[in-house]
């Protein structure tokens, strides 16, 4: 065979091979297109019937919605039905009991005015019956009752007065019995010893040689002790015994409480001096406010504002012609306590009026105006009761009595500083011209600090070195020696020294 002849039967071959390819994959993709087909209408038909069913499920929901709805409308109908049932009701019965109290109202009134008729036919048949028997005596109601009176006071004249002046000395008797028997148990009930108060205070020491310690080298600790202080240290030959003299307590004890902590630390010297009586202040202070609470718990008397009892306790501190203020208070505050349990007054305000009847004598040096107003203002700037203040107020007659307490709180102060041995009249102007000595030093400018010791002889006068020159200094105590004169009077002469001092203070880091 040629090669064009095989080149041409190749060539038939493959298209009959592309052509039998072709139509094979035609009758593929036609059979392929008829399966997509069914697949579709089955969907379709499936989806249909979803829908028929969702349709018919909504439907039958519809229905149970609806048939829910109209039995809650109907439910809600019958309730308002019934509440404006009940509403026509209570109506109906608001009705028939206002018809009621309408008829009740003309009924009283009805009764009112029958009432007023028959007050009106009796009183007129009084007046009547009054007129006949004026008519048979002759006389009017008025005549009639002066002269029944007249025969009577003539008949019993003298038994009434007899009667009368019984009555009055027998009331006047009971009466003072029961005072003088009020008076004679509070008293008897009370029987506090009542010392007086000394100048002096002692201090113990374990040996004779802390003497030449306290001195120190040509007195150069006892000046700067006495010059913190303002006291004066008594060094003699009493064995274990140095004496602190002043007419300040509290000084007193800040030196007594600065010389113990000085001997317990065997360090005696200008600047530990100093650093000691500083603590002994702080300590003083802590004293005061324990003296204030003990004062208060021993009498009773509570809710009273801790400033007041810090105010109180600085009355340990304080005399009154010799007797010791603070003493005094809680006695009045028992003795009134006493009294007011006899005659049935209040006795937890007749303790606290006793108890702070003093207490403007806490700060009196340092406030202006008698201890009564000074202790009134303190008093009810710190919230204590209205009662209290009147039961204080009226001790010194300066206020009038507007309480029974007020009248037993003064009988009280009376029974408690006029007992035998409990004030001395001496020692108190001799403790008032010392303070004016030391307030005549201090109304003059520049002054840090003044004391008066020796028993009044001396005045030591501190001034700020910087306000104050030396020669100014002596000035000072020129001008200090010539008011004491003019103002004072004195046995004897009053030495007057004035020290200026200069410190400088500086630190090394």
């Amino acid at each position: 065979m040629s090669p064009q002849l095989l080149t041409i039967i190749a060539v038939l071959v493959a298209v009959a091979g592309v052509a039998l390819g072709y139509y094979i994959r035609l009758v593929v993709s036609l059979g392929k297109r008829g399966s997509v087909e069914v697949e579709i209408k089955d969907m379709l038909l499936k989806a249909k019937e979803e829908a028929k069913r969702m349709s018919l499920d909504a439907e039958n929901k519809a229905v149970d919605v609806m048939q829910q709805t109209r039995a809650e409308a109907k439910e809600r109908e019958e309730k308002l039905k019934k509440a404006e049932e009940r509403v026509i009701k209570k109506e109906d019965q608001i009705d028939e009991r206002e018809q009621s109290v309408v008829s009740e109202i003309e009924s009283i009134k009805q009764k009112i005015v029958e009432i007023k008729e028959i007050r009106d036919k009796t009183e007129a048949l009084q007046a009547t019956k009054q007129k006949e028997l004026e008519k048979i005596a002759k006389l009017d109601e008025s005549e009639a009752r002066a002269i029944l009176l007249q025969n009577l006071e003539l008949q019993c004249e003298e038994d009434l007065l007899v009667r009368l002046h019984k009555l009055e000395q027998f009331g006047q008797d009971k009466i003072e019995q029961r005072a003088k028997s009020i008076l004679a148990t509070a008293i008897h009930r009370l029987g506090n010893s009542v010392p007086s108060d000394l100048m002096t205070t002692s201090v113990t020491i374990p040996n004779d040689e802390i003497k030449g310690k306290i001195i120190g080298k040509e007195g150069r600790n006892i000046k700067a002790f006495e010059r913190m202080t303002g006291v004066e240290i008594i060094v003699d030959d009493t064995p274990g015994v140095i004496t602190i003299s002043s007419f300040d307590p509290i000084r007193r004890q800040i030196a007594r409480i600065s010389l113990e902590l000085l001997i317990a630390d065997g360090r005696i010297q200008p600047a530990k001096i100093e650093e000691t009586v500083e603590k002994a202040k702080l300590l003083i202070n802590k004293t005061i406010k324990e003296k204030g609470d003990a004062a208060v718990y021993e009498c009773g008397i509570f809710n009273l504002d801790p400033r007041i009892v810090l105010i109180l306790g600085r009355l340990c501190f304080r005399t009154s012609y010799g007797q010791n203020v603070l003493q005094h208070s809680i006695e009045v505050a028992h003795i009134a306590g006493m009294i007011a349990e006899e005659l049935g007054a209040d006795v937890q305000v007749a303790k606290a009026g006793g108890l702070l009847h003093d207490l403007g004598k806490a700060v009196d040096h340092e406030v202006q105006g008698t201890h009564v107003e000074i202790g009134r203002r303190i008093l009810q700037k710190f919230g204590a009761s209205e009662a209290i203040v009147k039961a204080m107020q009226a001790h010194h007659e300066e206020y009038p009595y507007e309480t029974v307490e007020s009248v037993i709180v003064q009988v009280a102060d009376a029974i408690s500083g006029s007992r035998p041995g409990a004030r001395v009249d001496s020692l108190e102007n001799y403790l008032k011209r010392l303070g004016d000595l030391e307030a005549i030093a201090n109304s003059f400018t520049g002054i840090e600090k003044c004391y008066a010791i020796a028993a009044g002889r001396e005045v030591r006068v501190f001034v700020a070195p910087l306000s104050v020159t030396d020669m100014q200094a002596h000035d000072l105590a020129r001008n200090i020696a010539v008011k004491i004169e003019q103002e004072l009077k004195y046995p004897g002469e009053i030495k007057i020294t004035v020290i200026r001092e200069s410190r400088v203070i500086e630190f090394a880091r």
